[in-house]
């Protein structure tokens, strides 16, 4: 079982929460009225001045690239275990993991090509995205056919002498909007020929490429996740030279796997942390609103909610826990069991946390005057991203069941 903390990620514990006690709880309204300035300009798609404002003294403090598990040029070398209180903290305000640098889908992809990139890749996209200076997206999901099985994916990267032509239709990229956006990893397929889980492969596409099309941005449940957003992206003979590839063709569902693993568990922890400042809100609202002659959290409902919100709260946070010392102990694959719990799990209460809490604020909990109903938007679809609660359970339950395969043997 894991270990307690260490001293490096308490001191960035304490300092992370004074950071945010001084800079983005007292920016939070401001970066509201910003955002819907953008909009009302027809222009959600730049950067919010406040997160870059904040990221020029997040960086000057240290506390810039904190997921980064294997230090690259000195940056990151924190254990999954180290950055999950961190990564909760920053689930407490669902834009400050921009202002660290600690932001889905970047995190991700800088360390798909940390791990599997050549130093070519490196020099030209993670450095710069390591510095902040640029954004980028993961395109897989497709609109054709059901993405959560990744051989179904239909994207053609063809070979055509020392270049790669790509022709595909992809949607919920996210962040392929954003203004600072300039790279996309693609995952198609090079031969459909070869067995069904080496017909992937990864390439690195700028995002000015000719034949690359933004078609549109897709809302969450109403919301457009401005200033990232997910984009239906269209790619119609796009051309990169055959460098681009990552690790090699024939390896994309490899690196899928290697991917999407610390992506998965970096939702949880930040659905842990929405959860808990639901929990907070909730807690307060009951003890300030009086119905039917004595106080809201006097009713023996909510003693219910609020109990159980904390049992489910602190099981989720110790399942992520575990869920990160296998992955710092035995690697991403040999923690596939954990994870793929820990992604099941952690959507699913933040979900229950904040519906509770949109129960005892009311009609206000629906509103655009509390934090609650995007936060609720945004938990659901981290029941869908990065695989659905289903494919989920179905790996878990293969897993238990060969467990008892050798020893269980059907009757003829």
């Amino acid at each position: 079982m894991f270990t307690d903390l260490s001293p490096k990620s308490q001191d960035l514990i304490d300092r992370l929460k004074v950071f945010f006690d001084l800079y983005i709880y007292p920016n939070e309204l401001r970066h509201h009225h910003e955002l819907n300035a953008m909009r009302h300009n027809g222009a959600p798609w730049q950067t919010v001045s406040v997160v870059e404002e904040l990221k020029i003294i997040a960086q000057s403090q240290g506390l810039w690239n904190l997921f980064l598990p294997h230090s690259y040029k000195g940056q990151g070398g924190i254990s999954n275990l180290d950055y999950a209180p961190l990564c909760e903290i920053m689930g407490r305000v669902s834009w400050s993991g921009e202002v660290f640098n600690c932001s889905a889908p970047d995190t991700g992809n800088m360390e798909t090509i940390e791990r599997y990139g050549t130093d070519a890749q490196k020099k030209a996209w993670l450095e710069p995205l390591l510095a902040g200076k640029i954004r980028s997206a993961f395109l897989m999901t497709e609109p054709a056919v059901a993405s959560s099985d990744a051989t179904n994916i239909q994207c053609s990267i063809r070979r055509e002498g020392d270049e790669y032509v790509i022709n595909g239709r992809k949607w919920f990229s996210s962040g392929a909007g954003n203004s600072k956006c300039q790279i996309f990893i693609v995952m198609g397929k090079t031969d459909i020929t070869a067995p069904r889980y080496s017909q992937q492969s990864m390439v690195l596409v700028p995002r000015n490429t000719p034949g690359v099309t933004v078609i549109r941005p897709l809302s969450v449940l109403g919301y457009d996740d401005a200033p990232h957003g997910h984009m239906e992206v269209f790619l119609e003979n796009v051309r990169v030279p055959v460098s681009n590839v990552l690790l090699g063709e024939g390896r994309g569902f490899e690196i899928a796997q290697g991917r999407l693993g610390p992506g998965r568990i970096h939702h949880c922890m930040r659905s842990i942390g929405a959860a808990e400042r639901a929990l907070e809100m909730m807690c307060d609202r009951l003890q300030s609103r009086v119905a039917f002659g004595k106080p809201l959290s006097e009713q023996s409902v909510w003693h219910e909610r609020i109990a159980e919100s904390r049992c489910l709260i602190d099981q989720a946070r110790l399942l992520t826990f575990n869920a990160a010392w296998r992955m710092d102990s035995v690697g991403n694959k040999g923690a596939k069991a954990e994870i793929a719990m820990i992604k099941v799990v952690a959507p699913n209460v933040s979900c229950k946390v904040i519906d509770w809490a949109i129960q005892a604020f009311g009609a206000a909990g629906v509103s655009q005057d509390f934090w609650l109903a995007e936060a609720y938007a945004h938990q659901r679809t981290v029941r869908l991203v990065d695989g659905p609660d289903e494919v989920h359970r179905n790996a878990i339950a293969k897993l238990e069941l060969a467990k008892r395969a050798i020893l269980v043997q059907p009757k003829v």
